[in-house]
């Protein structure tokens, strides 16, 4: 279980909160990040101001991929028809597992189930889970075929 102090977690929910409110609005995204950080900063709560930043501006630049990406693994959900939380936890995974490449898959998955458990619905973990398991499967290299490249 992750805590609810780690500010690798907290950062991870600054970043779905400040692109959550960024794609209802036409808000810039940094206004966001920081509007969102300073209610962090008055109560307190600590939280990574490079990784916030990192994830943030690094879906925002790969949004298109990441979308397509989606449509690909979840092809029974078009964009438009997965809730909008589930959608932003899902590209901050992706972003994370495909692009950002600083955290290592099973904690970008781990945290994005747990963000879905937090603040999605009864069964957006599962899907979330599910979606990022297919992500894996089709997007990243398997040891085996490393190791039968490299001899």
């Amino acid at each position: 279980m992750i805590s609810d102090t780690d500010p690798r977690h907290t950062s991870r929910k600054l970043a779905l909160s400040s692109i959550f409110s960024w794609s209802f609005s036409e808000l810039d995204i940094d206004k966001s990040v920081e509007t969102s950080a300073e209610v962090l900063e008055e109560e307190g709560i600590s939280y990574d101001d490079e990784l916030t930043k990192f994830i943030v501006n690094g879906v925002k630049e790969h949004a298109d991929e990441i979308d397509k990406i989606i449509e690909e693994c979840a092809p029974d959900w078009p964009i438009d028809k997965i809730a909008k939380i589930d959608l932003v936890i899902l590209r901050i995974a992706i972003f994370e597992v495909l692009f950002g490449k600083k955290t290592p898959v099973k904690v970008a998955i781990d945290e994005a189930v747990e963000i879905a458990k937090e603040y999605g619905n009864d069964t957006s973990h599962k899907f979330i889970n599910g979606v990022l398991g297919t992500v894996v499967e089709k997007h990243l290299p398997k040891e085996n075929d490393t190791v039968k490249e490299e001899q």
